[in-house]
């Protein structure tokens, strides 16, 4: 390219350096960034600036996402070729942003790792040998009974649960969306025994459901770091986490059912403009769908004893 085109490159990083103040890590890409974006031009014979048309960038992004790149690493690519055109706008040294409009190809999205249901029943069914071992049972049990996100499950309080019933209120979901969910029999049994020990732990007056050893509401990451610690000691390969048992419970009942609507109920999506092209499911329908299709959602019959 011209020497004037270089010159151009190095006016706008000095604006973003002195002028700006961005930080150094983003001086630094924007910098590399248009490095690319120059060696572009210098193999297709573009001398300057103002010969760029979006064809060229379009073909300069599309080579560089086949040279492996994310997408969002071609995202911040094109803002730092579309800051630099704006600069060059201002300045009246270009009559257009060329590289307005133009977006990067879309990376696939990867869906999160699960555990099949053998695999859920041995983490369910691992030997207890302390009282807090219970209580953490009783969490993966309703992690995986219903779908539960981390946050939602250590804001459970007592009075959000009815077992007779089998069913629960969650009050802050995503959004701070409230909704009812089914209860399974063997989440419903957990949580019985952790109840039966719970006073043991909890200060006077703390509703919350599950609780740590120090007898407040337990913390999320205290949550993590107990399923990694029941994860190693059950020997399992795979990193389990909160979001596995989520997302296993999705794929189990869908994978039964076939109802994608119900489980898009079930997991409570926060965002509204995705859930309002859903058809309103009731309760009833949903505990329908939930104990014809959960692996461990039938519930105990009137009269029957827990064994």
């Amino acid at each position: 390219m011209q020497k004037d085109a270089e010159q151009q490159v190095t006016d706008f990083l000095d604006v973003l350096r002195f002028q700006q103040r961005v930080s150094p890590h983003t001086l630094a890409n924007y910098s590399r960034d248009l490095v690319q974006l120059k060696r572009y031009c210098d193999v297709h014979g573009i001398p300057c600036w103002d010969a760029l048309i979006p064809r060229h960038v379009r073909d300069h992004i599309a080579s560089r996402h086949i040279e492996g790149l994310s997408s969002r690493s071609l995202q911040r690519e094109l803002s730092a070729i579309r800051s630099f055109l704006n600069f060059l706008v201002k300045r009246r040294q270009v009559p257009d942003n060329v590289a307005r409009g133009i977006r990067p190809p879309k990376s696939p999205r990867k869906l999160p790792a699960l555990l099949d249901a053998d695999q859920m029943t041995g983490l369910l069914e691992g030997e207890q040998d302390d009282e807090l071992e219970i209580r953490d049972v009783a969490m993966w049990e309703l992690f995986y009974s219903s779908g539960l996100r981390l946050s939602e499950l250590v804001s459970l309080e007592i009075q959000d649960l009815d077992l007779n019933a089998g069913s629960m209120l969650v009050r802050h979901g995503k959004g701070q969306k409230s909704r009812i969910l089914p209860v399974g029999q063997c989440a419903c049994q957990a949580i019985e025994r952790w109840l039966v020990l719970r006073s043991r732990y909890a200060h006077a007056g703390e509703k919350a459901l599950f609780v740590s050893k120090r007898g407040n509401r337990i913390a999320g990451r205290t949550v993590q770091l107990r399923l990694e610690r029941w994860q190693r000691k059950l020997g399992l390969p795979e990193h389990v986490h909160p979001h596995m048992l989520r997302h296993s419970f999705a794929s189990h009942i869908l994978e039964s059912s076939g109802d994608l609507r119900a489980v898009q109920e079930l997991l409570g999506h926060a965002n509204l403009s995705t859930t309002q092209i859903y058809t309103h499911l009731d309760f009833q329908h949903l505990a329908a769908v939930y104990d014809q299709s959960h692996p461990r959602a039938k519930r105990r019959r009137p009269g029957s004893s827990v064994t």
